[in-house]
């Protein structure tokens, strides 16, 4: 079984761990109602995905 041979230095270390850092969400704009909503699910608000109404949503 292969054996590094030389110890990784901290700064490698960081640089590939730095991948996996947290990132905010990327929320996009819903053309119907104008509120801010995760990408790829119908808006809560209003119901539409796509342009479509997909959700019957009580509006009070």
């Amino acid at each position: 079984m292969a054996a590094p041979k030389r110890r990784t230095s901290k700064h490698k270390q960081k640089l590939r761990r730095g991948a996996n850092r947290w990132k905010k969400p990327q929320l996009q704009t819903c053309p119907e109602c104008a509120s801010r909503v995760p990408g790829h699910i119908a808006c809560p608000s209003c119901g539409t995905y796509r342009e479509r109404q997909v959700l019957d949503v009580d509006l009070v």
